[in-house]
């Protein structure tokens, strides 16, 4: 080995045994890998400089700032408000509404502040009708967890796949070219949450009491580096804002603009997202303080430092030389099985560490791996995608399993008793769908 792969190699073990210990958060962890590969020599100034400006966190970035406009403009405020009266209208049943339409939502907007906003809705309206919480906020938090699979910038985790694949010769995902995959794995989890949570929970104490504990709690609790890659807190998310019809309006239609373009092809999504955001701050609608405060740089400098861990990879040949020891032990194996193998490694590698160190981990190898068995690379980058976000079977695998963790008052084993049947569940049904829209 050469002294660069000694150096990335040791980099890399420091930056999961971080994670995995959990003493810092993720971000400053994946920032301090990134410049100890700096300082050595081992990626160049210019490169961390692409890092930081690469179309997955000008995307990110953009769309932060959009839906911080909306969360603002009190058009999630007022949405939650008529989901209260048509859950009281209709009774249990309107809770699973919510918790669908919270689903729904999070395959466009970030899942942080529908939980925030869902979870105290959804524990109150269940205790008026004499049900115990805890057999909706875990549904809940799971439902929004599942949208986010269904579109290209429904998490973080799709963004970055999609860039790194495209780093490495691979065309660009369209907005919705994942949805099918993606609708099948919200649909088989999502019958499994209606049929079973009741059955797999106890219902005993309704946890946290109050509003504001909830929220003192959340904005308390250290962000752990598990957290998904969602590190941040969620107490600025919580505090509700009046409806505002002209910044709702122009807000949401500038969501929309931003989609449409994206999806026809007229614009990349970092170019069209970027331009909806400086539209916003030019038409008043957010201000270029509000601007500042709604790009949540935690996320993005998480994102930026494992981008760096990932170039260091590439380029020391590191990635490559772990592919092909990998692709060695499958001599033999049909794609269908190397698939369904990379699925559970990714699967339970994001139980341990953060989506964006997951996603810099596996793209090449799935690039790499598609490549070997002479296929396309598509199946793969498609189970990457879904399998970094899908993990399900922890409390503290992604952000908002922490804040209804809190809130309900649930147990450890509550989460792995409901997940790890879901992980299942979700990785067959993500499995047969790749093999159905994305075949070999």
């Amino acid at each position: 080995m050469t002294l660069e792969q000694i150096i990335t190699l040791l980099v890399l073990a420091a930056v999961v045994a971080a994670l995995i210990q959990d003493k810092m958060r993720a971000d400053i962890v994946a920032l301090a890998g990134a410049a100890v590969l700096l300082m050595a020599g081992v990626v160049r100034p210019v490169e961390v400089e692409g890092a930081f400006a690469s179309p997955a966190i000008i995307a990110l970035a953009s769309l932060f700032v959009i839906a911080y406009a909306m969360e603002l403009s009190g058009l999630l405020d007022a949405a939650i408000g008529k989901l209260v009266a048509l859950c009281r209208r209709i009774g249990v049943a309107g809770l699973w509404v919510l918790i669908g339409l919270a689903g729904a939502a999070s395959a466009f907007l970030n899942n942080t502040p529908i939980v925030v906003l869902g979870a105290p809705v959804v524990r109150d309206v269940a205790k008026s009708l004499n049900r115990s919480p805890k057999c909706y906020l875990i549904p809940l938090s799971y439902a929004a967890v599942l949208g986010g699979c269904c579109t290209l910038i429904g998490t973080s985790t799709n963004l970055l796949v999609n860039d790194m694949a495209t780093v490495a010769g691979q065309p660009r995902f369209g907005m919705f070219e994942i949805t099918p995959v993606g609708l099948a794995v919200s649909i088989a989890g999502g019958l499994y949450l209606f049929f079973f949570t009741s059955k797999l929970i106890k219902a005993g104490e309704n946890g946290a009491s109050d509003v504001d504990e909830a929220v003192s709690k959340a904005e308390d609790f250290r962000e752990p580096g598990l957290a998904g890659g969602l590190v941040g807190r969620a107490g600025p998310f919580a505090k509700k804002s009046e409806l505002r019809p002209w910044a709702a309006l122009a807000s949401s239609l500038t969501f929309v603009g931003v989609v449409a373009l994206a999806s026809f092809n007229v614009a990349p999504i970092a170019a069209a997202a970027f331009a909806g955001a400086v539209l916003l701050i030019l038409m008043r609608v957010i201000t270029a303080d509000e601007a500042y405060r709604g790009l949540r740089p935690e996320v993005l400098m998480l994102i930026a430092g494992m981008v760096v861990l990932g170039i260091a990879l590439d380029q020391t040949g590191l990635a490559e030389s772990a592919t092909h020891a990998l692709i060695g032990t499958m001599e033999g194996m049909s794609p269908l099985l190397a698939l369904i193998i990379l699925y559970g490694v990714t699967l339970f590698a994001t139980e341990l560490l953060s989506n964006a160190t997951v996603a810099v981990l596996f793209t090449p190898v799935a690039v790499s791996m598609a490549d070997a068995f002479s296929v396309s690379p598509r199946p793969f980058l498609v189970a990457v995608m879904v399998a970094a976000s899908a993990a399900f079977a922890t409390p503290f695998g992604y952000q908002t399993n922490v804040l209804v963790y809190q809130m309900g008052g649930y147990s450890y084993l509550d989460f792995l008793k409901i997940g790890l049947p879901l992980n299942l569940i979700t990785w067959a049904a993500a499995v047969v769908a790749i093999q159905i829209y994305f075949p070999f």
